[in-house]
């Protein structure tokens, strides 16, 4: 069920699928969604009328009738653009459907287990799920902890552990359990599980138009009225003209002409794209395996210009491993390394399986039969910040090992009439300020010195926020580390700024103090406690590995689960405003040449001579053939420009880590420069064709 689907433009089945749907897209309940674009349709088939009404009364003019084709043309190529792109979320949407089975499900009805259909689970049942078992529909582990294989949605053929509590306890419809035992209690009803929203979101044509597209639209529609207004005006002006001119007043602009000339001015060109631009966003972000919940959220996403980023697996790798053992005066490093490993045996995270490994490769010390010891270990909690053993020496004698935070050992040995030495303090310190966690181990009454744990910055993000900040963006690393630590990690991985020690409440408080500076917001999270923030950033990113609760809190899910994705996410938003502007820029160039092209082309004859050639024709400066190979000229080039932008709406104007200045200057020059020459150029060339 990966998203990752060959529906590249030039994909014969898309291909032609897209031109059978973009007839059906002539129903005019469709073209008027798009002002523009209905227009055009509007003069297609008055000029049909005109065309068929000539047929019939023995005026029949070949004119009026590439005309109307042409026109035709351009309603059609302007459904093909939007059409194409919704075709390549289709593609997508069906294969999600494809891979989608009767699923059966063995649902707890009490003590008793009782198979149904998936489509027949509620939100609350209770579901059993052992190995080779296909999860039947979203949920939250409430029992158990087992091995999932999510490839079916995320494309990685890697298993991952979904266990009861903590941050990874949901699962996903149609992944399959690899290992083990889990229950799963349903947290969505049917029609509503994460696979129904995937297949509902990458099928363009649920997607609902975002502000910016509404304002682009009524500042389109503001356009077309005032050519409208422009073009309606020009046969009393050519009235007046033709008459003083002596001329007669058959030479008049017919309708048709007056047809081709609006469509040529409005801006069809962007209006004939906008929808294709913003499908597209949202396709870019799919392929990158991030489903968002609507195009408004990947529109925010360009616009932000603060990222909150956790330190742990986003800035650094995540895992911070035991590098080395300092040991404190009067104990040899012999006896820290052994009292650590020791109280790290049980210790399953990967800090405490480095610090095992590490006196197993320093000092060759093996690890114990623990029950030889009579051992009871102590596990790591918040409230005290530390972890260990509680075991017995051959002499029977009661010993308790403990290792933490400097803080928390220190209560520890004073609790226990000890001495905290200030040379173990300093060289906490130091570690702290190098970008380390440094942790204590303490026996008894006596500190026996301290770990030093690192975690390693992931290379070239200090590149990324260079990048991100030179597109106006400033990064906030987000970390429970104290301040030294922090300030060390930020340094290294050139953050703008910091919060050390925060908490849930403290996230959600920078969130809401920088959007009252007039700042937007991206956050990425994956626990529960994470699920307040993403709901009150303006881009709230979640783990699919995450919890339920975190999952409906943000506006998009990361299927790959990958917290650097953050980033990615910011610059198809980006790409996809330059796409936006880029093309709206063309357009309205294109329209602004392809006036003063034509305009001066019909007006040729105008108070002319016997040569039929009048004054005004000093204005015709690309020596076009004659009025009406100037208008058909120009309509074709109107019907073909579109299809020759097509590609470029779907793959986006190339993104460019810059300011929003340098970006404006950069459009201007190559898409207002390119839209007002590329007419010049384009109808010339078909113009020299008409007239051979």
């Amino acid at each position: 069920m990966s998203t990752k689907q060959n529906t590249g433009l030039f994909n014969k089945k898309l291909f032609f699928q897209a031109a059978k749907d973009s007839i059906a897209k002539l129903n005019p309940a469709l073209l008027s969604k798009n002002p523009v674009i209905f227009i055009v349709a509007i003069g297609s088939v008055l000029t049909t009328i005109i065309v068929f009404t000539g047929i019939f009364t023995g005026s029949f003019s070949s004119f009026n009738l590439q005309i109307a084709i042409w026109l035709w043309f351009t309603v059609l190529f302007a459904n093909f653009s939007e059409a194409i792109a919704e075709g390549r979320g289709k593609a997508q949407a069906d294969s999600l459907r494809k891979n989608r089975t009767q699923t059966k499900a063995r649902k707890l009805s009490g003590t008793v287990e009782i198979s149904i259909l998936a489509t027949d689970l509620k939100k609350g049942d209770i579901v059993i799920c052992e190995t080779g078992d296909i999860i039947p529909s979203d949920g939250e582990v409430i029992e158990g902890i087992a091995s999932v294989d999510e490839a079916a949605i995320t494309g990685e053929s890697a298993p991952v552990i979904r266990e009861s509590g903590g941050d990874r306890s949901a699962v996903t419809g149609g992944t399959k359990v690899l290992s083990d035992r889990i229950l799963i209690r349903i947290t969505t009803e049917p029609g509503n599980t994460f696979i129904d929203r995937m297949i509902a979101l990458v099928e363009g044509a649920k997607r609902q138009k975002t502000p910016n597209e509404i304002a682009l639209s009524i500042l389109l529609s503001g356009l077309s009225i005032i050519f409208l207004l422009a073009v309606v005006t020009l046969p009393a002006f050519f009235g007046y003209s033709l008459s003083a001119s002596g001329l007669p007043m058959s030479q008049n602009l017919t309708i048709p002409v007056l047809i081709a000339l609006l469509v040529c001015l409005i801006p069809t060109t962007i209006g004939g794209l906008l929808s294709a631009i913003g499908i597209s966003g949202m396709d870019r972000l799919i392929q990158r395996n991030v489903i968002a919940t609507s195009g408004r959220a990947v529109e925010a996403a360009g616009d932000v210009d603060v990222l909150l980023l956790d330190k742990t697996g986003t800035i650094t790798l995540g895992n911070r491993m035991a590098t080395d053992f300092i040991p404190s005066e009067g104990i040899t490093v012999e006896e820290l390394a052994d009292a650590a490993q020791l109280s790290s045996l049980s210790d399953e995270t990967p800090e405490g399986r480095s610090i095992v490994i590490l006196a197993k490769e320093k000092f060759n010390i093996r690890g114990r039969e623990v029950h030889q010891l009579n051992a009871t270990f102590i596990p790591f909690t918040a409230q005290t910040r530390m972890s260990g053993v509680d075991y017995k020496s051959e002499d029977g004698k009661p010993h308790q090992i403990r290792k933490g935070s400097s803080q928390a050992i220190q209560s520890f040995i004073l609790n226990n009439n000890g001495f905290y030495p200030q040379k173990i303090q300093e060289t906490v310190t130091e570690l702290a300020r190098q970008g380390a966690t440094p942790l204590v181990v303490a026996e008894d009454n006596r500190i026996l010195g301290v770990i030093h744990l690192k975690d390693i910055v992931k290379g070239g993000i200090k590149q990324r926020f260079a990048e991100l900040r030179k597109m106006g963006i400033r990064t906030v690393m987000i970390t429970g580390d104290n301040p030294l630590t922090a300030a060390a990690i930020a340094a290294e991985a050139g953050v703008d700024d910091f919060m050390a020690e925060a908490t849930p409440e403290d996230k959600l408080r920078r969130i809401r103090e920088e959007q009252a500076k007039g700042h937007l917001v991206g956050m990425i999270g994956d626990g529960t406690n994470d699920a307040p923030a993403l709901a009150q950033a303006d881009i709230g990113i979640a783990m699919n590995s995450g919890t339920q609760a975190a999952r409906e809190a943000g506006n998009m899910v990361d299927l790959d689960s990958n917290p650097t994705k953050l980033i990615e996410v910011v610059e198809v938003g980006k790409q996809l405003l330059m796409t936006r502007g880029a093309l709206t820029t063309f357009s309205i160039a294109n329209d602004v040449a392809k006036y003063f092209a034509i305009i001066p082309a019909i007006a040729i004859t105008l108070y002319s001579g016997k040569n039929g050639i009048g004054p005004l024709s000093a204005l015709n400066i690309m020596h076009l053939g004659s009025p009406q190979s100037a208008i058909l000229s120009a309509v074709i080039f109107n019907a073909i420009i579109i299809i020759l932008l097509v590609p470029l709406a779907l793959k986006g104007v190339r993104y460019r880590p810059v300011s929003a200045n340098t970006a404006l200057i950069r459009n201007l020059l190559i898409f207002g420069l390119g839209g007002i020459i590329a007419p010049f150029i384009g109808i010339k060339l078909i113009d020299i064709l008409i007239n051979l």
